[in-house]
């Protein structure tokens, strides 16, 4: 079984670019959270492209060069780069249940989901914060991250609207994304997500 998790926002069926609001991983009420609490009572494998990506960075190796300096200025890391540390990941992991945070970003990443990984997930958890206190939580997070800066945000936003939405549409389009309000307390947060993942293994049995 392999589930999604996603931050952003939708107003309609479809989003468009206009209204679509990051949120961002890492944070006390964030993806992060919900992903450590979905992990532990359902059993996934929790798997953070951008974590995964974050350790490249910090093991100095000149792949690790080229992601940290395409995050300075706000662009996606190429798909195979994400792959390659995903797939490692998994063939580490002993579970056979995934939940990949932060992944496919846009439809290049998406091709390679579906043709070299051959992951098909069984939904999409689509947590929805609003765009100011999206910005208010990134500038908040004290991590020293050459990319947590007003510029950088503006310009991820930015790319998360012309990229992501377009496969939001389509898992969408699938019936795969379930929305979640994120600017509630955790727990009625993780109330909805729990609700959402009981359906789809319910339905499995």
């Amino acid at each position: 079984m392999e589930a999604g998790a996603e931050g952003g926002a939708t107003g309609r069926e479809n989003v468009t670019p206009e209204e679509v609001k990051q949120m961002k991983s890492d944070q006390v009420n964030g993806k992060s959270t919900q992903c450590s609490k979905i992990s532990s009572e359902f059993g996934f494998s929790h798997l953070s492209a951008g974590d995964l990506l974050q350790k490249e960075v910090e093991s100095g190796s000149e792949e690790g060069k080229m992601i940290r300096d395409l995050k300075k200025e706000g662009k996606l890391v190429p798909s195979e780069t994400v792959v390659k540390l995903l797939q490692q990941a998994m063939c580490r992991s002993e579970s056979k249940k995934f939940l990949i945070d932060g992944f496919p970003r846009n439809e290049e990443n998406l091709a390679a989901a579906e043709n070299i990984m051959k992951i098909e997930p069984d939904v999409i958890l689509f947590f929805d914060c609003s765009e100011p206190e999206s910005i208010r939580r990134l500038l908040s997070r004290n991590q020293g991250r050459a990319d947590d800066n007003a510029e950088t945000i503006r310009s991820r936003l930015k790319v998360y609207s012309e990229s992501t939405v377009p496969v939001i549409n389509y898992y969408n389009s699938k019936g795969k994304v379930r929305k979640i309000d994120a600017e509630r307390p955790v727990e009625d947060v993780y109330k909805s997500v729990k609700e959402v993942l009981s359906g789809i293994e319910s339905k499995g049995q």
